[in-house]
């Protein structure tokens, strides 16, 4: 599913145009986006958490030449499901 057919199914199920549903997707994804990347966490209850993680630096090799390549350190969002998500994915 892309982001237009999400939209799609949105706004049938919620009742809402399609510009509704697109303005209320956008406005979700912003307000994740921003509070993740300062540092907080977004619990939507049974659905999942959305945090952002630090990785250390390490070293890594290139796949094609064997060569050793440091990575730098750096932070990266992070996606946990919740129980109700897991078991409904897992039928």
């Amino acid at each position: 599913m892309n982001k237009q057919e999400l939209i799609k199914k949105i706004a049938a199920d919620a009742g809402l145009t399609q510009k509704q549903a697109a303005a209320a997707l956008e406005a979700t994804v912003n307000a994740i986006e921003t509070t993740v990347a300062d540092g907080k966490k977004v619990s939507l209850i049974g659905f999942g958490t959305f945090e952002s993680k630090k990785r250390e630096a390490r070293i890594s090799r290139n796949p094609r030449t064997g060569e050793a390549v440091n990575v730098a350190a750096s932070t990266v969002p992070a996606f946990k499901a919740g129980k109700e998500f897991k078991d409904k994915v897992n039928g």
